[in-house]
């Protein structure tokens, strides 16, 4: 990861890829983020990229949902997948995982390990009704925060488990309880957040406040 100021924007590579998404409100999310340089590109882009580009990143945030695990000798158009996910976690580059990205990569160990669950199978239910609970308030992603409502689209799946340290849950019975979670991965700090379908969620000003703070934390700001 480059050296950065604490004055300096974050540079933030977004990966997506995969998967449909609310094109407009994502962009819109990210504008809204102050002292982010981000830089939206497929993961097949980001993983073509030279090593020494990938590490000037502050903070790659995932945001794709690839299901086929990369292969050790990967087609022209993903040719480098594989080795450019085995080396995340080898500086202090920050990782922030995005809604259905923590689907992303069901059976590839190396991304069980980065989320911290290792059956990442899913049901999902779009456009519910969720009452957030602040369930760590002395962490800086969430520090401040009181419990909110939101309309998103949740995943009924096995919750992040005790070597991670949960910050967001919800009693929602279509849910995972946990919501988000940071935990270290090698080198880098961790964000995981299961929150993030389209613009009913993206708009949201507690959810844009934790992705603000997520992005900072997760980038050695916060």
């Amino acid at each position: 990861m480059q050296t950065s100021s604490k004055q300096s924007p974050i540079k933030l590579a977004v990966i997506t890829g995969r998967h449909p998404y609310d094109v407009q409100g994502f962009h819109d999310l990210f504008r809204a983020v102050p002292g982010v340089d981000f830089y939206m590109q497929h993961l097949e882009a980001y993983a073509t990229s030279p090593s020494t580009v990938r590490a000037q990143y502050d903070v790659v945030l995932f945001y794709n949902m690839h299901i086929e695990s990369p292969a050790r000798k990967d087609p022209w158009y993903e040719l480098g997948t594989r080795e450019a996910m085995e080396q995340l976690g080898q500086s202090n580059q920050g990782v922030f995982v995005l809604h259905h990205a923590i689907v992303a990569f069901p059976d590839w160990p190396l991304f069980d390990e980065l989320v911290g669950i290792e059956n990442r199978r899913t049901d999902a239910f779009t456009e519910q009704s969720v009452r957030v609970h602040v369930s760590n308030p002395d962490h800086p992603i969430t520090r401040g925060l009181t419990d909110w409502d939101m309309v998103d689209e949740v995943y009924l799946m096995p919750d992040a488990g005790a070597a991670n340290n949960v910050l967001l849950t919800t009693d929602y019975p279509k849910s995972m309880k946990t919501l988000a979670w940071t935990r270290q991965y090698k080198e880098s700090r961790v964000f995981c957040l299961q929150s993030g379908h389209d613009t009913h969620t993206f708009t949201n000003a507690n959810f844009r406040e934790v992705v603000s703070r997520g992005i900072a934390w997760c980038g050695g700001r916060i």
